[in-house]
């Protein structure tokens, strides 16, 4: 099978790993790509939201597969432009991908399907505002309705700053602040069917204990020893089909990962947001341990006759990976700096660098090219030896300004399992 990955992030990388991994997989091949997915993968260089430009690809490269790495293709609607050229694509159209384009049509998604989430309203003017921050109260939470890259969302006790987010973009959803620890459940989806990976946990701020602005994600870990039993079971049967069945029914089916980002509330599960494809930095973990060979997967998405009693097979141990960003993220964050220890990083047992923004200059040297630059990977027995071990190869690596959370998967390393 000759797959090609749309995308230029820890992500993607993480995929063409899985991937390369899988016997029936011939020939990679991904665009634009970084300088890791280029060990991996055949890199070419082009705008992943042009349609055009990635059927051509396509059609040079002739793969059986394109998977869509990012939201903002499958908003621009890359999806329907492969379908239609007759190239199977593991991503949904742009109409199923709004789920994440707009928070406002996830909402009325969620609605019309009965799924459980925070009561919201979407406002449009001012006064809008002022009403729903008063009927929520705090701590306000105001999010963009359109992509943001994970950070268009304010969760603060801080009115004016929950206000001035609001009244800084055309249309936003203030909504129900919900408590209890969140969960990261992706599901594969062939329209009709869908199958779980899975659950992890993100860390979305970006500095230790929570604090800072929010960012596309700063680490994560697999799998949750304090997470309820039963609880992929009924979030399968309460959240991913019901929400999978409310888009057939409108005639926009949904092939390819759903990602449901959950709060176990007091009162139970409750979706914090629907996103269109796998999530950074959670995917690295969760592919980490699947044991169940991707490719096929993926394929049965894209072509229908995913089996929904399929039993994926998954590694025994934990995966925890730490995001290393660049100087200044999530803000203006600064791009050019050399990245050295990669090597040394890779020789700890059980430890693997996925590379996000980074590139070669003409002399080869690995710089960075982006805000969040690698994740590091560490795997072992249980939680707290992964933990060790990414860590431990995160002290390898040296970049002028880069810094990373020290608290990833800390508090649940001292959660008996």
């Amino acid at each position: 099978m000759r797959v090609l990955v749309l995308g230029s992030g820890g992500r993607e990388h993480a995929l063409l790993r899985a991937l390369s991994n899988d016997p029936i997989v011939t020939a990679l091949f991904c665009a634009p790509g970084n300088a890791g997915t280029a060990d991996l993968a055949e890199n070419h260089v082009l705008d992943p939201t042009d349609p055009v430009a990635v059927v051509e690809l396509a059609g040079r490269l002739r793969p059986n597969l394109v998977v869509i790495g990012p939201e903002a293709p499958l908003i621009a609607g890359v999806g329907d432009a492969l379908r239609q050229a007759g190239i199977p694509c593991f991503g949904p159209d742009a109409r199923a991908a709004r789920i994440e384009g707009s928070k406002a049509f996830a909402k009325e998604i969620m609605s019309a399907a009965g799924v459980p989430t925070a009561a919201a309203r979407v406002c449009e003017n001012g006064s809008e505002v002022e009403e729903a921050l008063d009927a929520f109260g705090a701590p306000y939470v105001v999010k963009d309705d359109g992509l943001a890259a994970g950070k268009g969302v304010v969760v603060t006790s801080d009115r004016d700053e929950a206000a001035d987010h609001a009244n800084g973009s055309a249309r936003v959803v203030i909504e129900e602040y919900l408590d209890g620890p969140e969960v990261s459940l992706f599901a594969l989806s062939d329209g009709v069917h869908a199958v779980p990976l899975l659950p992890a946990q993100d860390f979305k701020r970006a500095y230790d204990q929570d604090k800072g602005p929010n960012t596309g994600g700063m680490g994560a870990y697999t799998p949750l020893p304090w997470a309820p039993e039963g609880l992929v079971d009924e979030a399968m049967a309460t959240v991913v089909q019901p929400a999978i069945d409310e888009l057939r029914r409108r005639e926009t089916p949904y092939v390819g990962v759903l990602y449901a980002g959950l709060a176990l509330t007091s009162k139970g599960i409750k979706v914090i947001e629907f996103n269109a494809r796998f999530g950074d930095p959670e995917t690295q973990v969760v592919l980490d341990r699947l044991v169940t060979p991707l490719a096929g997967l993926l394929q049965s998405c894209a072509i229908g006759g995913l089996d929904p009693d399929l039993e994926l097979e998954w590694r025994p141990g934990a995966a925890v990976t730490v995001v290393i960003a660049a100087e200044n993220y999530p803000a203006k964050p600064v791009k050019g700096d050399v990245i050295e220890g990669l090597d040394e990083a890779n020789a700890v047992p059980g430890a693997y660098v996925l590379h996000a923004g980074t590139k070669r200059d003409h002399e080869g040297r690995l710089l960075s090219a982006g805000g969040r630059v690698l994740t590091v990977v560490g795997t072992g027995d249980d939680l707290a030896a992964a933990r060790a071990t990414a860590y431990e190869a995160v002290g390898k690596i040296k970049m002028r300004g880069m810094h990373f959370r020290t608290d990833i998967a800390a508090k649940a390393t001292n959660i008996p399992s």
